[in-house]
């Protein structure tokens, strides 16, 4: 993997039509991988959920301008229900469970040890370009990333 700060700098400098055409290649990717490793569709669907939101909350916080920026590739993945309220609950939810959080993190990590080196990159981006949404990738969300990461 590419030294990580270089990544993060290269991600928040994109624009919008680069930031989409990368999230959605990789998405197509990731999902049917995640899939396979779960057998089962709508589990692999969730755990690519999981880091979605994840790392839409990884600084703890979530204002209504990020959440504008999100929501088309948010209704893309999930679909039209997805409504700002309900991502400022799982915001809230994220901060108070921060050590059902760190559980489910473990077991997430720990299935992506299935994933080839390539997939586990493309997922890493991923969640990159969804914490770089407003333009910046903070402290915060650095280290929730980098916790996904094991060398």
């Amino acid at each position: 993997m590419k030294e990580f700060n270089l990544i993060c700098k290269e991600v928040e400098s994109l624009n919008v039509l680069e930031y989409t055409a990368i999230l959605e290649e990789k998405a197509t990717k990731l999902i049917p991988a995640l899939n396979a490793i779960s057998e089962d569709e709508i589990q692999g669907t969730a755990l690519f959920a999981a880091f979605i939101l994840g790392s839409i909350v990884a600084d703890n916080k979530i204002d209504e301008s990020e959440y504008l920026l999100m929501y088309p590739l948010l209704s893309l993945f999930f679909g039209e229900n997805v409504d700002y309220e309900s991502c400022k609950l799982m915001a809230r939810y994220f901060r108070k469970e921060n050590k059902e959080l760190k559980k489910y993190l473990d077991l997430v990590t720990d299935l992506l040890g299935l994933l080839s080196d390539e997939l586990k990159e493309d997922l890493i981006v991923v969640c990159l370009l969804i914490c770089a949404i407003d333009g910046k990738i903070s402290l915060k969300e650095k280290r929730w990333v980098k916790q996904l990461i094991r060398e």
